[in-house]
């Protein structure tokens, strides 16, 4: 494909992601953030506020797949939405209420795994949490996500997968919130019983890759398609755990290293020993995420959602700091042309107040 070709298939996408996607993304936030948790308890409500308004982001970088081929963008968009939501509160119900309590947090991410089996019967979530009383909002929302995953046909052919990312996911943040004294240990014994299968990364490079949900939103797009098929869905699991997931949360995490070393919370990017590790490791993820990208069904697609990473994190405030910066713009000189294209967008769109 040449460069213009791929412009133009790179502003296809952009466009309607913008003009379409993040309207339907802020009706659907809209109404959890009124109506969804209308009758929750003050301590609950605050935690579910503030996941909505300070992580909406991550419902629009997730919505994305509804632009993918044969799914239904409306009902896409609304599971792709409640899911992040549970993922995003219950983060926020771990890290911020004074809570660590290991069995409390295993309970509530039992939300994650129910959401993703339209067959599970929904638990009692806050059975070991303080806090209970939420109006029925992690339950509706649970409900949604089984809603929406019943009308795509290839479901039961992804199901495997994606539940193995989500009990990952479950898993990754039941230890990570633990206390600061027992957590690391905690992690660390948990990493190692996985660590054999993923010989290139370093134990907190497969943490921050457990911790992505773009595997699964990429799963339950490719089963809109009825004629899915099992290659296809081991080649996307693949593709996406651990290289295109660990870049994400990598990422995440680069342009957050400074505050959480400022607050004392976990950082999976300061294990790196310095700077050019920080480079190197972050530049292996890049080349192997466009690598697996691709492989893919639609590579095109596939690549954007990379350099979309790319532009969206590292066009964020807190990644062009003096020592953020050098590290950025060497990152953004591997992504290429189009990453470059896509930053400066992403640095308009937060300019305008739309990311």
């Amino acid at each position: 494909m040449n460069f213009f070709a791929k412009f133009y298939r790179v502003l296809s996408l952009i466009i309607p992601f913008v003009r379409r996607v993040f309207p339907l993304v802020d009706s659907e936030l809209h109404y959890w953030s009124t109506k969804g948790i209308a009758h929750a308890c003050p301590e609950l409500k605050e935690q579910a506020l503030a996941s909505i308004a300070n992580k909406k982001f991550h419902c629009q970088g997730g919505s994305i797949y509804s632009l993918y081929p044969a799914v239904h963008k409306t009902d896409f968009i609304s599971l792709v939405v409640a899911l992040q939501t549970i993922s995003d509160y219950l983060d926020n119900l771990c890290d911020n209420a004074g809570i660590t309590d290991e069995q409390a947090f295993r309970q509530l991410h039992y939300a994650m795994t129910d959401a993703l089996d339209p067959s599970a019967r929904l638990k009692d979530y806050y059975a070991f949490y303080p806090y209970k009383e939420d109006g029925g909002y992690l339950k509706e929302l649970v409900l949604t996500c089984q809603q929406k995953i019943n009308t795509l046909p290839s479901y039961d052919l992804v199901k495997p997968n994606i539940q193995k990312l989500a009990c990952l996911y479950s898993e990754l943040q039941t230890y990570k919130h633990l206390s600061p004294s027992i957590r690391e240990e905690k992690m660390l014994t948990w990493i190692h019983k996985h660590l054999e299968h993923y010989p290139q990364l370093m134990p907190w490079e497969f943490a921050a890759a457990t911790g992505s949900t773009l595997g699964m939103f990429m799963l339950c797009a490719a089963a809109s398609d009825k004629n899915l098929t099992s290659g296809t869905v081991s080649k996307i699991d693949s593709a996406y755990f651990p290289w295109i997931s660990g870049l994400h949360i990598l990422l995440d995490y680069f342009i957050d290293t400074a505050e959480d070393q400022q607050s004392g919370d976990l950082n999976f990017v300061a294990y790196y020993t310095d700077s050019s590790q920080v480079i190197s490791r972050l530049t292996l993820f890049i080349e192997q995420a466009f690598l697996q990208a691709g492989t893919l069904p639609d590579p095109t697609f596939h690549k954007l959602i990379v350099q979309g990473l790319l532009a969206m994190y590292l066009s964020d405030a807190k990644a062009n700091q003096f020592k953020e910066q050098i590290i950025s713009n060497t990152l953004l000189k591997t992504a290429g042309s189009t990453t470059r294209f896509l930053y400066l967008l992403c640095k308009f769109l937060r300019f305008k107040n739309k990311l």
